[in-house]
């Protein structure tokens, strides 16, 4: 019995200081209307004001249906560098500095490595049978046909 006294009564002035307390933040504004769970409930967001999602502009998939190699076999340092995610070269590659006219291995032209949206880059647009891909800071324009390289820009991404 003497046991149960020297647990019981702790245990029942901490019960007491809890209540008192939990009362002073009802009197004092700290308990939120409608409980602490509608604390935590989400508002719904209305969203930016005047925003307008970004196009792709007019003419952006018009792909040319002949290629003038000659019009194309360049290798440019971009005009700007632009800051996107991190580049994850192809498991097991090494680095290399890509000119026109080499071919670029597969794991490079893969999916993930596709600039569909190139003309965020301010890159052509490429011909029918080509894409734009990204290895580091560069973005070649290779035939999907062979690997081919037809024109290099050097530093788009920064």
């Amino acid at each position: 019995m003497c046991h149960g006294l020297k647990v019981g009564i702790p245990l029942a002035l901490l019960l007491m200081a809890g209540a008192a307390v939990a009362d002073q933040e009802r009197e004092h504004g700290g308990e939120h209307p409608g409980g602490r769970e509608a604390m935590h409930q989400p508002e719904a967001y209305p969203g930016p004001n005047r925003y307008q999602r970004l196009t792709e502009p007019p003419g952006w998939n018009d792909r040319p249906a002949a290629v003038d190699r000659g019009a194309y076999q360049h290798n440019y340092q971009a005009a700007r560098a632009y800051r996107i995610g991190p580049y994850h070269r192809p498991p097991g590659w090494r680095a290399h500095h890509w000119g026109f006219g080499e071919f670029l291995p597969r794991p490079y032209w893969a999916a993930p490595y596709v600039l569909a949206d190139y003309w965020l880059f301010a890159l052509t647009v490429p011909p029918v049978g080509f894409e734009w891909v990204r290895d580091g800071a560069d973005a070649l324009l290779i035939n999907t046909a062979n690997g081919e390289i037809l024109q290099v820009q050097y530093g788009v991404f920064g």
